[in-house]
């Protein structure tokens, strides 16, 4: 049972025809990847898009932290591949730091 949730937000190139390629690009996803994101603990990973807004909500494990996500996927070729392709696609928020892409958000209110 997940007891962390994380929300995560990136931008895509605003680019029609590249945002249709991601969508459908994400309608079949390597199973390398998948694969990668439960062994990292991630139980549900569930990706937004509105225009070429990305929002994507993570429920994990207890056990499950960024950095050794980070570590895995570095050592994960076909992660690097994948996350090589998605650049194709993706452009960092403006105040996101020099090849950081997806942003941590921080949680405003709840009910």
């Amino acid at each position: 049972m997940a007891t962390q949730k994380f929300c995560l937000a990136l931008d895509l190139k605003d680019d029609v025809n590249l945002i249709e390629e991601y969508k459908k690009l994400h309608e079949n996803v390597w199973p390398e990847i998948k694969k990668s994101i439960q062994d990292s603990g991630i139980e549900v990973l569930d990706i937004y898009c509105t225009g070429n807004r990305l929002f994507m909500i993570i429920e994990a494990d207890v056990d499950f932290t960024f950095e050794k996500k980070d570590k895995a996927d570095a050592a994960n070729e076909k992660v690097q591949e994948w996350e090589t392709l998605m650049w194709k696609f993706q452009q960092a928020l403006p105040w996101a730091k020099p090849g950081q892409k997806w942003i941590l958000m921080d949680k405003i209110f709840g009910l």
